[in-house]
C-alpha cells in the first residue's frame, strides 16, 4: 500500500514538472513572436523666426476744427447750392438771401420792372470742407447773424484711438502707427497728444491721432489702430498643431524625439500665438531637435514611435 503511494505521488510530481515545462516554452515563443507596437508619426523641424504682439484697437474719425456760415443780413433764403456732405472749396458760394428791404419793395411796386430792385447777398464759405449740417431751406426767414450751416475743415481730421488704461504704456513706442480703414486701405498715422479725460463709459483714454492724409473721410467712422507690445526678432516657432495640451489648458507640451524610435514629454512655456503657430518661449530648442507633428495625441512619456515622413 505505502508503496502505491509513493507511486501515485511520483507520478503527480513528474505531470507538475512536464506542465511547467511545456508552459514556459509556450510563453517563450509567444513574446519572440510577439511583434512591438510602434505608433506612426510625422515630425516638424524647429524654425527661428521675428514674432510681434500686438493689439488692435478702435480709432473714431472727428473733426477739430468747424466753421459756423452766418447770415449776414435779415431777410429770406432765396437759394441754396449746398447739401449736407457735400465737399466744398473756399469762397464757395452757399447762399442766397433776399433782404427784407428788397422783399418790402417788391410788395410795393407790383410788376413793375423799372422800380425792380433783386437785393440778394450772397453767402460765402470761409474755408474747404465738408457740409456738416445745413440749419434752414429755401424761403425760411433768418435774421443777421443766424447759424445757417456749419462746414467741418477736412484738413482738421484726425482720429480719436480709445486706449485702456492698463495699455498706455505701449503708446510710447507706437508714436509712429497704421491705421485700418473698414475698406482695408491703411493710412500712415502719428499720436500726437492725449485728451485730458477719459471716456467715462468704456473707462478707456483717449489720444489724438493726426493722419498723413485723409482724403474724404465723414466723421464718426470707425477704424482701427494696431499697437506693438513687443517684438522678437529671433522667436521659436513651432506649428500649432505640435503642441498639447490637459483639459483645463493650464499645462502645454511637445513630443520630441531622443532617437528615432522613441519620444518623450517636454513641457513647455507659450509665448506669442495665432491661429496656425505657436511662439515657445520655454525651454530652449535647438535647430536639430525633431518634434512631432502628427500622431502625437495621447502619446505617453518615452512612447516607442514610427516616423513615416522626415
Amino acid at each position: 500500500m505505502l508503496k502505491r503511494i509513493k507511486s501515485y505521488l511520483l507520478f503527480c510530481l513528474f505531470a507538475v514538472i512536464v506542465t511547467y515545462v511545456l508552459s514556459c516554452n509556450h510563453v517563450k515563443g509567444t513574446s519572440e513572436n510577439a511583434v512591438e507596437v510602434k505608433t506612426p508619426v510625422t515630425l516638424v523641424p524647429v524654425t527661428f523666426k521675428p514674432v510681434t504682439s500686438t493689439v488692435k484697437l478702435p480709432a473714431i474719425t472727428m473733426f477739430m476744427n468747424k466753421s459756423i456760415i452766418r447770415a449776414t443780413t435779415t431777410g429770406t433764403i432765396e437759394k441754396i447750392m449746398i447739401s449736407q456732405g457735400d465737399v466744398i472749396a473756399s469762397d464757395q458760394l452757399l447762399f442766397a438771401i433776399r433782404t427784407r428791404e428788397a422783399m418790402a419793395m417788391k410788395n410795393t411796386t407790383g410788376s413793375d420792372s423799372s422800380l425792380s430792385f433783386k437785393g440778394l447777398i450772397n453767402i460765402t464759405s470761409h474755408n474747404g470742407g465738408v457740409v456738416n449740417s445745413i440749419s434752414y431751406r429755401r424761403g425760411d426767414y433768418v435774421q443777421e447773424g443766424d447759424e445757417m450751416a456749419v462746414v467741418a475743415e477736412q484738413n482738421s481730421l484726425v482720429f480719436i484711438l480709445e486706449v485702456p488704461f492698463e495699455l498706455n504704456s505701449y503708446i510710447e513706442k507706437n508714436r509712429n502707427c497704421t491705421i485700418l480703414l473698414p475698406d482695408n486701405k491703411q493710412i500712415d498715422g502719428t499720436i500726437t497728444e492725449k485728451l485730458p479725460e477719459m471716456e467715462m463709459q468704456s473707462q478707456t483714454v483717449r489720444y489724438i491721432v493726426k493722419p498723413s492724409s485723409t482724403g474724404i473721410l465723414p466723421a464718426n467712422l470707425i477704424a482701427s489702430i494696431t499697437l506693438i507690445k513687443s517684438k522678437n526678432e529671433k522667436a521659436l516657432i513651432l506649428p500649432k498643431k505640435a503642441v498639447l495640451s490637459n483639459e483645463t489648458q493650464t499645462e502645454f507640451w511637445v513630443m520630441k524625439l531622443i532617437n528615432d524610435t522613441t519620444a518623450i514629454k517636454v513641457v513647455i512655456e507659450k509665448g506669442v500665438e495665432n491661429n496656425d503657430e505657436v511662439e515657445i518661449t520655454k525651454p530652449e530648442f535647438i535647430i536639430s531637435d525633431r518634434i512631432i507633428l502628427t500622431g502625437n495625441y495621447g502619446l505617453a512619456d518615452t512612447a516607442r514611435v514610427a516616423i513615416i515622413k522626415e
